[in-house]
């Protein structure tokens, strides 16, 4: 079984077994923000932090057997002390954010975390039922608000899910475009659907341009820096000088919304097209934004 997971079968477990769903993303939440290098990150959702990571390891504990489901809660069925099977600082960590605020209510929880983490709450849509103006100012001045017109590309290898629509969110991204020539993934959510869907619910829109990508059997065998180079130099020289349309309709993306961004797979933006395509883009007489590599 992941660790993860065993982080979570451990606190429902040192609360009695059953915990609202509500309050188990914010304890958890809570326990990520203790700890460097937390088994989940959390992004500002309609209700405050939230894991997208951590629903979906639920659903599989669900599947498994480990917890049972109702609308509003979830129940440890799995009779393991997961807790002995804790790193020690992570057992301390996880049983003093039970004794400090287990006992709270998810109003009160949720309050909590909007007072102390505002950024968190920039999404929600019950925070003015929550907290004073004086408050709710906190969260306002918690979000981004940077509008100059700015052409981002991202990668996603090696970071979370919440890692990545974070970074969208921090530089008030209102596009994603995805330029891979098929959208699929075998990483949890970043397959066109999953993608789209996830970006959607935190007002970010996302199109998919496959015109513009590559085909995977021609990233193959890509080890050198040389490789690289080598199929950059094709992709130059076919693919951008034919896509002249889908780098226009990028222009008007960009024109239109201010803040887009264009993504990849690489996590080096180097060993990746979408650098040569915004390079592409960027020669284009209308293109007057800057470039920024998250």
């Amino acid at each position: 079984m992941y660790y993860r997971r065993k982080i979570v079968l451990s606190l429902v477990q040192l609360l009695d077994n059953e915990i609202d769903k509500v309050s188990l993303q914010k304890l958890l939440f809570l326990y990520s923000q203790n700890k460097k290098d937390a088994e989940y990150e959390f992004i500002p959702y309609k209700y405050g932090c939230y894991s997208y990571s951590l629903k979906a390891d639920l659903n599989t504990m669900v599947k498994k057997g480990q917890i049972s489901e109702t609308e509003i809660s979830y129940t440890k069925k799995d009779k393991t002390d997961y807790l002995k099977t804790l790193k020690a600082k992570d057992k301390l960590i996880l049983t003093e954010i039970v004794a400090t605020f287990g006992k709270m209510s998810k109003k009160a929880l949720t309050t909590h975390t909007y007072l102390n983490f505002p950024f968190y709450a920039i999404n929600s849509t019950i925070a003015k039922n929550l907290l004073p103006e004086k408050h709710l100012t906190k969260i306002s001045n918690a979000r981004p608000k940077e509008t100059k017109s700015t052409l981002f590309t991202i990668g996603y290898e090696g970071i979370s899910l919440e890692n990545y629509l974070g970074k969208l969110i921090k530089n008030n991204v209102k596009l994603l475009i995805d330029v891979r020539k098929n959208a699929l993934s075998m990483k949890f959510g970043f397959s066109k659907s999953l993608l789209k869907k996830f970006c959607n619910s935190i007002g970010i829109e996302y199109v998919h341009y496959p015109e513009v990508g590559i085909d995977s059997n021609k990233r193959k065998n890509l080890s050198e820096q040389v490789d690289y180079d080598v199929l950059f130099k094709t992709y130059r020289s076919t693919t951008l000088k034919k896509e002249t349309i889908g780098q226009e309709k990028i222009i008007e993306n960009i024109l239109d919304k201010k803040r887009v961004a264009l993504t990849c797979f690489e996590a080096d933006y180097c060993q990746c097209h979408r650098s040569h395509l915004a390079t592409s883009i960027s020669k284009f007489p209308r293109f007057k934004s800057k470039i920024v590599h998250l």
